[in-house]
């Protein structure tokens, strides 16, 4: 497969291309499972962390992917840079691209930023969250934990819970997800549904016709309480009885032997109860350990352009 320069979204993603990352990934997985967790398959080059929104999973996640294929890794910390100042994303990457970066990865809360970055730089650039947007790379480490479960995963339904209309999640991991040959999904309050969905995705209102569904696994969104600019709900009590995973659809969860997904950071009481996060068949800490196999894939699947 040729490198492509950039990963900004799963649709500019050719079927191979998906499959490339994440067959590689079974690899690198196997690695860093090992007593010997690093090899040098990028040493000498440099990845820089460019978070103008808040993270820990996700920047933490390609850190030690970074460090495992012997990257020298640097954070650069907005708060304490000229950005405060009120300098432009252009100008920052103009700096950048002078020290001759060889990956940046980039969350903003603008939708489109990385993509603006990636015009205007040599350097690979690598989305890790654009507003409402795209997250590719939790896309592709959410493909990989179901195929690790399903090597197959054609037919396989998926049901994602939750502020569907804010989640960048959402709509990566439905799009790989259909790309894959699944079914998808959602069921939300009418506040936090778009207002325009793909036809092939299935909407539901309510926790009982979703079982009726019969999905294979099920997904739960986190409530983005920081997007939400006015009360898309009376109280995060009242979403935890409506649409949360009470201890009475965690038994059902048992009952039926389905899967747990969470992109994390987990809201306890709101998407799960406190007994959720011991759930026997939870893939939320496979989904953790998973993304730093599929972002070494990833680093190891880009390359900048020339000087």
């Amino acid at each position: 497969m040729t490198p492509r320069k950039d990963l900004l979204d799963i649709a500019s993603l050719s079927d191979e291309e998906i499959t490339f990352i994440l067959d590689n990934a079974v690899p690198f997985k196997d690695l860093f499972r090992r007593s010997v967790k690093k090899v040098p398959t990028l040493k000498g080059r440099t990845m820089l962390t460019l978070f103008y929104e808040p993270s820990t999973r996700t920047r933490s996640s390609f850190e030690v992917a970074a460090s495992r294929l012997s990257a020298d890794v640097t954070h650069f910390d907005v708060e304490a840079s000229s950005i405060v100042k009120g300098e432009s994303v252009i100008d920052t990457i103009d700096t950048l691209e002078a020290m001759r970066i060889d990956y940046v990865v980039v969350r903003h809360k603008q939708s489109g930023i990385p993509n603006l970055i990636a015009r205007n730089t040599r350097t690979s650039v690598i989305n890790a969250g654009d507003g409402w947007h795209a997250h590719p790379t939790q896309a592709l480490l959410d493909a990989f934990t179901l195929r690790e479960r399903w090597p197959d995963l054609a037919g396989r339904r998926i049901l994602i819970v939750g502020d569907i209309q804010h989640s960048r999640v959402a709509r990566s991991t439905s799009h790989i997800c259909r790309r894959l040959g699944m079914q998808v999904a959602y069921l939300a309050p009418g506040s936090l549904m778009p207002r325009e969905t793909p036809p092939e995705i299935k909407i539901f209102g309510n926790w009982s016709d979703a079982w009726d569904w019969t999905p294979d696994v099920v997904y739960l969104l986190r409530v983005q309480s920081e997007r939400l600019t006015e009360p898309f709900f009376p109280s995060a009590a009242e979403y935890h009885r409506h649409y949360g995973l009470t201890d009475d659809r965690l038994r059902i969860l048992d009952q039926r032997a389905l899967p747990l997904m969470h992109p994390g950071p987990v809201n306890r009481g709101v998407e799960i109860t406190d007994a959720g996060m011991n759930y026997s068949r939870s893939l939320i800490n496979d989904q953790v350990e998973n993304g730093i196999a599929v972002r070494m894939s990833v680093l190891y699947s880009l390359r900048p352009e020339p000087l």
